[in-house]
């Protein structure tokens, strides 16, 4: 067990030196760089994570355009630009419901997902199998409100390359939410199917505790830890744990802990203190934004759990 006795820091690399440098890379407009970090990463979940830190590189829509000019015949610059537009335009529209945001914000924010996904359309135009621009049009399909078919034909796009992308199936599982244009049954019966689908040792099983997050959000005060901490939803949650980061198969892959914390999150709401100790011990301080940032401060929502989870899983 880990001696943690401060707030770590939140990393979005998770100390990955390729990731770390493929950000400065962008920051400085250094385009050899950024060719060199991406040229042999073929992993489609490794090249997702290494494409969605780029993709949230402030000033990248300043400057990419010129690159794309260029060089015409290159993708690269066209998926990055696409990429980023996506996460620039939940930028424009902030993070309050409909209800609540601005006409003008909306008007942004549609803006700049026509850029994105004319960039990423064009990128699957002329190189069909490439899984990151599917996957980032399967997350825009949200913001554009297209279609069901439409959406999951994005999604099958993905798996038709990649039956595996984690990334894809949680954009997926995000449009199948009640808040989105699903419902809870469908969110869950996606997940539950995915998982059953997925090889031990795969990350896509943190879809389950993911569906059970966004279920415990939309419920109120008391029924939402009801629901966590119901014995069938424990059961289900420790199964998808020893299924994904606690199985013997599980790899330490790019973009594995923020998986991780949502597991930990998850199994320390639902009382299993003493399999969610075990994953804050894989952790380590590797904490992430997303799923504690729904509980208040990340980084010291994560300590907090970390100390139940040591003090009454042990």
């Amino acid at each position: 067990m880990w001696p943690f006795d401060r707030t770590p820091a939140i990393d979005p690399t998770h100390g990955d030196p390729r990731a770390r440098a493929l950000v400065n890379a962008l920051t400085v407009q250094d385009r050899n760089t950024v060719r060199a970090c991406l040229a042999d990463v073929h992993d489609p979940d490794a090249r997702a994570f290494l494409i969605s830190l780029a993709a949230d590189v402030p000033g990248v829509q300043d400057w990419i355009p010129r690159w794309i000019e260029e060089e015409p015949d290159s993708t690269l610059p066209l998926l990055i630009r696409g990429c980023h537009g996506v996460w620039w335009a939940w930028e424009a529209r902030g993070a309050a419901r409909a209800e609540y945001t601005s006409k003008d914000r909306f008007e942004e924010f549609f803006r700049r997902l026509r850029i994105a996904e004319n960039c990423l359309d064009e990128v699957t135009a002329r190189t069909p199998e490439d899984t990151t621009a599917w996957a980032f049009l399967t997350a825009s399909a949200r913001g554009r409100q297209v279609q069901p078919d439409e959406a999951a034909a994005r999604f099958d796009a993905v798996l038709k390359y990649a039956p595996e992308h984690v990334m894809a199936h949680e954009q997926r599982l995000q449009y199948l939410c009640k808040k989105w244009f699903g419902s809870h049954e469908e969110m869950f019966s996606f997940a539950r199917a995915a998982a059953g689908r997925a090889t031990p040792g795969s990350l896509v099983h943190n879809i389950i505790p993911a569906a059970h997050i966004e279920y415990w959000l939309s419920l109120p005060s008391g029924e939402d830890q009801e629901h966590m901490r119901n014995p069938q939803v424990r059961q289900e949650l420790v199964a998808a744990t020893y299924q994904s980061v606690l199985n013997p198969a599980f790899r330490f892959v790019p973009g594995w802990p923020s998986r991780a914390n949502t597991f930990a999150m998850a199994l320390h709401m639902s009382g299993e203190y003493a399999h969610a100790a075990r994953v804050f011990d894989l952790i380590g301080d590797h904490v992430t934004e997303w799923p504690w940032e729904y509980r208040g401060n990340a980084a010291k929502q994560f300590v907090s759990a970390r100390k139940d989870a040591y003090a009454f899983g042990r």
